[in-house]
């Protein structure tokens, strides 16, 4: 009995002493976390003064400006109206046919771009006796693509309106109203710009 005793009262003063050196460390965080807020609050705090852009002191000598493919805002007045009269409208084409369809027609026209864009450039160049000027290819076919989904949306509800159409090759027939835009689009690029900026290097 005496022994169960001792023992008892050896794990009660082991547990006492273990909550001991819990609760002394946890004063311990406590204490240093105020040290740390102490610190922090007698720092002086931070202003900010208003910033001012002085734009007259910038430098710009990049080419810079829109390839506009297809339809010009000048030129709609001599667009004839394509509207068909008197004809019942199609059925849409489910959304996954016409994300298959756009997919293949936006392949088509990387491809053109990767093969055929520089020899556009050239030639459009040449015909307008501009200086050879590497960056144009870049800054172009940058333009392109960012104005291609619209394009193709666009072709897409104007060819679905047409009597003729073929539905099975209308890819093919965008893909190629697609490639007319970019050439045409890329001579009159290059002819509206700036003497000053013919033959200078974008960085």
């Amino acid at each position: 009995m005496y022994q169960d005793m001792n023992q008892y009262i050896q794990w009660l003063v082991r547990s006492v002493q273990e909550q001991e050196n819990r609760i002394a460390s946890l004063e311990r965080a406590i204490q240093q976390m105020k040290d740390e807020i102490k610190k922090l609050n007698e720092k002086p705090p931070i202003n900010v003064e208003r910033i001012e852009y002085k734009f007259d002191q910038l430098k710009v000598e990049t080419l810079e400006g829109t390839l506009t493919i297809g339809l010009n805002p000048n030129d709609l007045s001599g667009i004839e109206d394509f509207a068909v009269q008197n004809q019942s409208p199609k059925a849409p084409s489910p959304p996954q046919d016409l994300m298959q369809r756009t997919m293949k027609i936006e392949e088509a026209i990387y491809q053109y771009l990767e093969t055929d864009l520089p020899q556009i450039i050239e030639n459009a160049q040449n015909q307008l006796a501009i200086p050879p000027n590497e960056s144009y290819l870049s800054f172009i076919r940058d333009d392109i693509l960012k104005q291609l989904p619209n394009r193709i949306d666009f072709h897409f509800k104007a060819l679905s309106q047409a009597r003729t159409i073929d539905v099975n090759t209308i890819e093919e027939q965008i893909i190629e109203l697609i490639k007319k835009e970019i050439q045409n689009g890329v001579f009159v690029f290059l002819q509206n710009i700036p003497d000053n900026m013919k033959g200078m290097n974008k960085e």
